[in-house]
């Protein structure tokens, strides 16, 4: 017998009937005598609509109470597969995150676990129980609810495979596994076998969906072994794994996007020491998280501009924060959102001369011009145009070898 924990995402558990196919996978889980914890996201689309709910009432409503409504998406999923459960005549009990209780510190809709009581839910598996426990939220030692932010039901499966010590943590979604890139938008992308929590990490912060990079770290930390695989089929899923497994003989594992991001241009800043400190600094005290960064200094070598990137909800809080930044002096501020983030991801790129050459020169051959570049040993980001997105992760995957 193995202790797992199986979390299952919104579009796993979308409906009804997807709900008792979940149970039924539970059961089949049981049968082998592997003893079960199951995390649940809210049902496909539901944080969605109580978030609109909420913009009904406010469009800056309370981020506490924001935080009790968006938690009771996962709520109703648990109590809904813990009634499958027992409808299949399995011993299934729902535990609500301030019953087990799941403790959180930080901020409301952005907080993260620290840690949770173990002793209920081992006594009840040790009785062949199986525990449903909703993701996403937790308590704070003040009593109240948090949540740690959209997708947060990753980082709460792995942080109770992590408490609860379980041998494996599975994710299911809607695709069979990791694929080298998004399988919606190129059907020629393949499934990954095996991945090292590196390259999952890195593929994971710059846009692929398939699990939330705080879980990833997490994971990472604690060489959690994770499994990503398909609610929907029997086939084997892509398992991630630690670095010392690492293929380096292949130079580019993925291709990534994200067209949520803004690039923000401060024009005509004065050229000393500290004024890019001075720039930043309250962006940083704000928990605006900067990408990628250019500095280009003028030819008199008095002035610079600094250009940068920044999340696209963060962008009008951002050029808000630079406007009134008494510290800074400048020309103009620019901002443009029509722009996305491609990247390549390989721990291959490490050994592999002529990585850099190979995509800048593909994505030249398609008139794709770069605006920004970023990089660290096993990933290269560019910023270019948004409307060159699609047309350049194709390029890139077929340059690659990735088809």
């Amino acid at each position: 017998m193995i202790k797992k924990v199986l979390k299952f995402g919104g579009t796993s558990v979308g409906s009804i009937e997807r709900i008792q196919h979940v149970a039924k996978i539970i059961e089949n889980e049981t049968k082998q005598g592997n003893s079960i914890i199951a995390v649940v996201s809210a049902m496909a689309g539901k944080t969605n609509e109580l978030i609109n709910l909420s913009k009904n009432i406010s469009n800056e409503f309370n981020n506490r109470e924001l935080d009790v409504l968006l938690s009771t998406g996962e709520q109703i999923t648990s109590a809904l597969l813990a009634g499958a459960l027992t409808h299949l005549k399995i011993n299934a009990k729902s535990w609500l995150n301030w019953q087990i209780p799941i403790l959180t510190e930080g901020s409301h809709t952005n907080a993260r676990i620290i840690n949770m009581h173990v002793n209920q839910i081992n006594e009840f598996l040790k009785n062949k129980g199986v525990a449903v426990i909703p993701g996403f939220q937790g308590i704070m030692s003040n009593g109240d609810i948090t949540t740690i932010g959209r997708g947060g039901s990753d980082a709460t499966a792995v942080a109770i495979a992590k408490i609860f010590q379980t041998d494996v943590c599975e994710i299911f979604t809607d695709v069979d596994g990791v694929f080298s890139t998004d399988p919606n938008k190129i059907p020629v992308a393949k499934k990954i076998e095996k991945i090292s929590y590196d390259e999952m990490l890195e593929l994971s912060s710059l846009g692929a969906k398939v699990m939330q990079a705080s879980a990833v770290q997490t994971a990472m930390m604690y060489k959690i072994p994770l499994e990503v695989k398909s609610t929907f089929t029997n086939r084997d899923g892509t398992k991630i794994f630690d670095q010392e497994n690492i293929d380096y003989n292949k130079s580019v594992t993925g291709v990534a996007y994200s067209k949520d991001e803004t690039k923000i241009t401060v024009i005509g800043v004065k050229d000393k020491p500290g004024i890019a400190a001075n720039v930043f600094e309250p962006l940083n005290e704000a928990q605006i998280n900067v990408d990628m960064v250019i500095q280009n200094i003028s030819s008199d070598q008095k002035t610079t501009d600094i250009t940068f990137t920044v999340k696209s909800e963060d962008a009008l809080k951002t050029i808000d924060l630079l406007k009134n930044n008494k510290k800074i002096e400048y020309k103009k501020i620019t901002k443009n959102d029509k722009v996305a983030k491609v990247s390549i991801v390989g721990a291959g790129m490490v050994s592999t001369p002529g990585v850099t050459y190979k995509m800048f020169r593909a994505l030249a051959d398609e008139k794709i011009n770069i605006l920004a570049i970023s990089t660290s040993e096993i990933k290269l980001s560019v910023i270019i145009n948004e409307q060159d997105t699609l047309h350049s992760i194709k390029k890139l995957h077929s340059v690659f070898e990735l088809d």
